[in-house]
């Protein structure tokens, strides 16, 4: 068990980004297509948290053309290059699942003045 532990410590990366649900972000994510790479960025709500550690996820919900778009993001991953919050929003619950029934302006998260 502790040979498992270490091979995930090592994994971990130093500066994990601090984000909240509710918070609005632009992902920072590498793509790579044949041999050339690329940043493609992704900027959404985070809508929910899961897990912890080395498996600790965070899910990104943006509208484009009309059409809901869910990301999951691994925080470790070395796929994610950085997490850029934009405004962080105020809300009172964990997961904010209920937005994906919503349209229009009843859709937004108010933002927290912090």
């Amino acid at each position: 068990m502790d040979a498992l532990k270490q091979i995930s410590n090592s994994s971990l990366k130093s500066e994990a980004p601090v984000i909240n649900v509710g918070d609005t972000v632009k992902v920072h994510v590498r793509i790579s297509e044949g041999d050339k790479s690329r940043i493609q960025i992704f900027e959404g709500t985070v809508i929910a948290k899961k897990h912890g550690g080395i498996h600790e996820t965070f899910t990104v919900r943006r509208v484009a053309h009309g059409c809901g778009i869910e990301r999951v993001f691994p925080v470790h991953s070395p796929a994610v290059e950085k997490v850029e919050v934009v405004r962080s929003g105020k809300v009172r619950r964990a997961k904010l699942y209920y937005l994906r029934d919503r349209v229009g302006k009843a859709a937004k998260v108010k933002e927290a003045i912090r």
